[in-house]
């Protein structure tokens, strides 16, 4: 994809934001644009910065790294911030910890005590699994208040709540309930939304979208990354 093509892409979806945002009332400021780079590569998210895009996003611990490094050898004045969007392994915190600006995937206490070890003061979100969906990370509802306690106990910064809806449903409900526990829980952060849905996200409160594809184009494939 060529400069014009992400550079354009990019200010396409932060003027959907901007819309989004406007329709109820929200000033576009308020939200944060994550460009999420899974499986883009290095020249496309080079683009991306030129053009202005600041936050960028990872789900796999050894391909932020491997990026991060890559970006800073060549250019070290080049330091977008990175939030790990992914479920977070234990056994990778300490490795992620210099690189990473936010975590938005904090899901379960036993990533609490190594998180405060690796990443003290880290900005963290609880992930909330709102349709009790097996196959995915996510607390349940009922369990978001005691990780939060257990957070701000160890130390972490809990920016908010996160969630990701069931794929092909409705997700209006799902955002208006990630938004009415964050309230319930004294948050303000609500990390949701993704290229399909992130429009919906911003008019029930969304604070962070995480947008891929309607950035960088339709994700590569393994097939695609072994030609």
């Amino acid at each position: 994809m060529s400069v014009a093509g992400v550079a354009r892409r990019l200010a396409e979806v932060k003027e959907r934001i901007g819309s989004a945002a406007e329709r109820v009332g929200r000033d576009p400021a308020a939200v944060t644009l994550v460009a999420v780079t899974k499986t883009v590569d290095l020249p496309a998210i080079r683009e991306a910065l030129e053009a202005g895009q600041s936050a960028l996003g990872e789900n796999r611990a050894q391909e932020m790294l491997a990026k991060a490094a890559a970006l800073h050898d060549l250019d070290p004045r080049v330091r977008p911030a990175w939030h790990f969007v992914g479920r977070v392994q234990r056994n990778k915190v300490k490795s992620l910890a210099p690189v990473v600006d936010a975590w938005h995937s904090i899901d379960r206490f036993e990533l609490v005590e190594v998180l405060a070890r690796y990443a003290p003061a880290a900005v963290v979100y609880v992930e909330v699994n709102l349709a009790a969906e097996p196959q995915k990370g996510g607390c349940a509802p009922g369990g978001a208040g005691p990780l939060v306690d257990e957070c701000l106990a160890a130390g972490l910064c809990v920016e908010g709540l996160m969630t990701v809806p069931p794929a092909g449903a409705e997700a209006r409900p799902y955002f208006a309930r990630l938004r009415e526990l964050g309230a319930e829980l004294g948050l303000d952060g609500l990390s949701m939304g993704m290229t399909g849905d992130f429009e919906t996200a911003v008019e029930e409160g969304a604070t962070v979208v995480r947008v891929g594809s309607a950035i960088f184009g339709p994700r590569r494939t393994v097939a695609d990354l072994r030609r």
